[in-house]
């Protein structure tokens, strides 16, 4: 890892800044979400309401919200704040390749419209849980960095066509670019940004393909605010930050209702196998469970033959409800899947993904709050689920923190839009790695962690610059 950084290293000096502040960003991030999260609350506190009068304002708004296709984890929680911005009568136009009964279980409104656009690919994957780096990359670049100049003309001319106020993302970078081209604020609401993720696929491909994160973190410095969610990984390319408590959807049924609706007896356990709106392919056996056990199934394929100890959801299965209603959960760390595990209590049995680099900060929440414990792939490929199962019901999930971060975040964009909120004074590059060096060297000699791997380069930057 660390020879390939220093590859990096030697092609730019530009790359040297962005890697550095990266990484020097990446130990401090575990330590400051858990402050985050309680400093979300000071917001929550301000907000404190009955939803829709909490949101409520006498100027109508036209919010332009973008959001990645990849995954169900970003609309579930884009569809709640959009449901607290239309409780507050304004129209959203939510932009993303993402099923449009996400939101519309969520939202029934006039209000809220859609736009079907490709703007950037996410990850590649061939499964749930395999990322392929390089076709990510291939993509990328033929869906955003080849048409980049038709994207910039088009999505400007469809802004001023709706008359947006604010442009929110979700976190596509490329909107927050034409956002100021416009004129127009921009917010990125979110816990990681692509530049992150893509990091990551840079180091695998080679350097030839460092363009692709400098572009999208140049883009994203665009953005006015980052609305930075709990489980955050660093994201040095925004400057103004705003935490807010877990974004969480609401619970419509009871446990006792769930499980009358699909038919299964109060004396069953409960097990949901949840990826994320993402199908596993598993071959599911009959004796990957314990007696007594039910795993209902997400993303299952309509062709897909199951157990008799394994149940379909449908598609646009309202996934809260059952979460809750469940003794435990089966799946991969994502925002979705680890934030509802958590809000509802329900242990979270997961499986490493590689080449995410979200997955560290999740699951040092998830484990924070004693929700989750990890499965290995060959466990859960070849079903050795029983002993995992049976630790996760010794597991007591403690997370007490608010969930209303939909709520919040509402408020904020809101005001954003209103002009009530400033953004600070934008710092140099070099400042802000001074910024983000200095304080975490200072952080790991306090504690006693000097023998952290930290690259040579890294630990020399403080003194380099000056700082």
């Amino acid at each position: 890892m660390n020879q390939n950084i220093r590859s990096l290293l030697h092609c730019s000096f530009s790359v040297l800044f962005f890697i550095i502040i990266i990484y020097s960003a990446y130990n401090i991030a575990i330590i400051h979400n858990m402050v985050a999260i309680k400093m979300g609350m000071k917001h929550q506190e301000e907000y404190d309401g009955d939803g829709a009068a909490a949101v409520s304002s006498t100027q109508k708004m036209v919010f332009a919200y973008y959001v990645t296709g990849h995954g169900f984890g970003h609309a579930t929680r884009v569809a709640e704040v959009v449901r607290h911005l239309i409780l507050a009568g304004h129209d959203v136009h939510v932009v993303t390749a993402a099923p449009e009964f996400v939101f519309t279980n969520e939202v029934h409104s006039p209000r809220l419209f859609f736009r079907k656009v490709v703007l950037e690919c996410g990850a590649v994957q061939s499964d749930a849980l395999t990322v392929d780096p390089l076709a990510t990359l291939e993509r990328y670049t033929e869906e955003t960095v080849k048409p980049r100049a038709s994207i910039l003309a088009k999505e400007a001319e469809w802004l001023k066509f709706i008359n947006a106020d604010l442009v929110v993302s979700d976190v596509v970078s490329t909107v927050c670019r034409v956002a100021a081209d416009v004129g127009i604020p921009s917010v990125c609401v979110a816990n990681f940004s692509w530049d992150i993720i893509y990091l990551d696929y840079v180091m695998a491909a080679g350097p030839d393909s460092r363009s692709i994160v400098l572009q999208i973190a140049e883009d994203y410095s665009n953005c006015n605010f980052l609305i930075r969610l709990p489980g955050y990984c660093p994201m040095p390319a925004f400057r103004n930050v705003i935490d807010v408590p877990l974004v969480v959807r609401r619970l419509y049924k009871s446990t006792e209702e769930v499980r009358e609706e699909l038919g299964i007896a109060d004396n069953v356990k409960l097990v949901i196998l949840n990826f994320g709106g993402q199908p596993s392919e598993l071959k599911l056996k009959e004796e990957f469970l314990p007696s007594g056990w039910l795993c209902l199934v997400c993303g299952a394929s309509d062709t897909q033959d199951l157990p008799a100890n394994f149940k379909k959801l449908p598609k646009n299965v309202y996934t809260p409800d059952i979460i809750a209603a469940s003794d435990c959960m089966i799946g991969k760390l994502g925002y979705g899947s680890v934030s509802e595990a958590l809000a509802y209590k329900c242990p979270f049995v997961f499986v490493h993904r590689e080449y995410f680099n979200e997955e560290p900060f999740l699951r040092k929440m998830l484990e924070h709050y004693q929700g989750g414990i990890e499965m290995s792939r060959n466990d859960l490929l070849s079903g050795h689920w029983k002993p995992y199962l049976e630790r996760a019901m010794s597991l007591k999930p403690c997370y007490e923190e608010s969930i209303n971060g939909g709520e919040v975040a509402a408020q904020i964009l809101q005001e954003i839009a209103l002009g009530k909120y400033h953004a600070s004074v934008n710092h140099s590059e070099a400042k802000r790695l001074c910024d983000a060096a200095v304080p975490d060297d200072q952080r790991r000699r306090a504690i006693g962690q000097d023998d952290i791997l930290i690259p040579e380069w890294y630990a020399n930057a403080g003194k380099q610059l000056g700082c």
